[in-house]
């Protein structure tokens, strides 16, 4: 069974839940990960899903106004296309709309698009490039 929960930053958990968006968003493009950009995001939330008490799933959620920006969405490699990730991003919608916000976005890289539109999202803007590969604004009315 997959649990999603809050984790507090600088936490073991934390660390953890870092160490898989390395993994998966960092190590493929050869990048490393800054020490002042994660500093910053002790005011952001941080969300995981978790199976059998292992971290398989993380996104961040930074606050912005009535907006709130899902970032750093990963799941585990050996476990996508498994309903990990819907199971995050639907959690993380429901706790924004807690949070009072109306609107969620995400830049998502191209290979996501597909998985963000099936969840009813919608593109806007122009693509971009962003870390060095494409990406796309997307977002959803909560």
């Amino acid at each position: 069974m997959i649990e999603y929960n809050e984790i507090l930053f600088g936490t073991p958990d934390f660390d953890e839940a870092l160490k898989l968006r390395y993994e998966v968003l960092r190590k493929p493009l050869d990048m490393d990960f800054v020490a002042e950009d994660i500093a910053k995001e002790y005011i952001e939330h941080c969300y995981i899903a978790t199976h059998n008490a292992r971290i398989v799933g993380v996104i961040q959620l930074k606050i912005e106004g009535d907006k709130a920006k899902m970032r750093q969405v990963a799941v585990d490699p050996s476990l996508q296309n498994q309903g990990i990730g819907q199971g995050l991003v639907n959690f993380v919608e429901k706790r924004a709309k807690e949070l009072d916000c109306s609107t969620i976005y995400c830049h998502a890289r191209d290979t996501a698009v597909p998985f963000y539109l099936k969840l009813n999202y919608e593109i806007s803007k122009e693509p971009f490039e962003e870390v060095g590969i494409m990406h796309r604004y997307m977002s959803k009315i909560l």
